[in-house]
């Protein structure tokens, strides 16, 4: 389920895609069903996409639909290898300890309309959230991505994106080894709110203190509310989901790299000046244009090789004055904020 409708518009991530020379933006997503994200085809012919997704009829509907050349669809279910010392150390575990979704509304729901959804296209299906009434992959062959990754001769990804409403946490581990050799810089991964203390269990706590370990820093969170049949409250959607009211279930977490930070500044150091604009492309499409901001003042010079970074500023801080006919400059805005201006706080009512 995609979230930050905040995005910030993509005239800066438009004009850093066209300042790429060299490399591509390459997007791996697992659980493409209702097709990637718009936001990543701002970079157009160098987009590189593989998508994958265990809805075999949904996978051959996006591939007919595709427009850029750079994105193939794949129907499998992804997955861990069975030797993996996540996968032996999970063996007799459940993914989700502490399953409430059986005492869900949306749960009841769908029990309820599978049968009478059992004719309906599969794009309906998947509408409804009961993708495996679908034709599906053969789920006794998972995909290993990183393995697929390295038969294809891929060896830089910028980014991950994981929901698959399964093993998230086990296909997130098969990359343990090679998320810094990939050099990945973002992550959107569907977590859940429940679960137990075990190490193995796909929950957000353990979803974070893996990211943080490969050293990728939080920077959004979504909350999905559900409601129990007990009471059930009304849908946010016109699908069973997530409920107006209710406990926090599900979410999706955004990690990024924070090169800004002095504590990466190694890490940075060792990363390409288009991985820089990269990152700041994605920090702009994610809701984020003061982070992009950062960056661009962090890596001035080494950014100045591929764009002007004054005139990437000043695009910034016009997309975060939407409401403004004629916005501020980077510079006009900044002198507002140091001088203190009414701008910056609410609005008082006149009493």
């Amino acid at each position: 389920m995609r979230i930050f409708s905040h995005a910030t518009p993509p005239d800066f991530a438009r004009y850093a895609a066209e300042s790429l020379k060299t490399e591509n933006f390459t997007l791996i997503d697992i659980g493409c069903a209702g097709g990637i994200d718009p936001v990543w085809r701002v970079f157009g012919s160098r987009l590189r996409a593989l998508a994958i997704d265990a809805s075999v009829g949904e996978c051959r509907r996006l591939a007919e639909k595709e427009g850029l050349p750079g994105v193939e669809y794949v129907s499998a279910f992804a997955g861990i290898s069975p030797d993996h010392p996540f996968a032996l150390r999970r063996i007799g575990k459940p993914e989700a300890a502490r399953n409430v979704w059986p005492r869900m509304s949306a749960a009841h729901t769908v029990e309820r309309r599978g049968a009478a959804l059992s004719g309906a296209t599969d794009q309906e299906k998947l509408r409804q959230s009961i993708w495996w009434l679908t034709e599906t992959a053969d789920a006794s062959n998972p995909l290993v991505v990183p393995e697929m990754l390295s038969q294809h001769g891929i060896t830089n990804v910028d980014f991950l994106k994981i929901d698959t409403d399964g093993n998230d946490f086990g296909i997130l581990n098969s990359f343990d080894d090679c998320m810094a050799r990939l050099g990945i810089l973002g992550a959107r991964l569907e977590v859940n709110f429940f679960g137990s203390d075990d190490d193995t269990n796909r929950t957000f706590h353990n979803t974070d203190r893996f990211m943080k370990a490969h050293g990728f820093e939080l920077f959004d969170l979504s909350l999905r509310r559900y409601s129990v049949a007990a009471l059930p409250a009304r849908y946010e959607l016109d699908i069973p989901a997530q409920t107006l009211t209710g406990r926090i279930l599900q979410g999706d977490a955004l990690y990024l790299r924070d090169w800004a930070s002095p504590d990466w500044t190694e890490t940075a150091a060792n990363a390409s000046s288009e991985k820089l604009v990269k990152l700041a492309a994605m920090f702009a499409l994610l809701g984020l244009p003061d982070c992009a901001a950062e960056l661009l003042l962090v890596f001035r010079s080494r950014l100045a090789e591929l764009m002007d970074v004054d005139r990437s500023l000043d695009m910034l801080a016009a997309k975060i004055q939407p409401e403004a006919r004629t916005p501020m400059s980077y510079k006009a805005y900044l002198a507002a904020f140091e001088s203190d201006s009414p701008y910056f706080y609410p609005k008082q009512s006149k009493r």
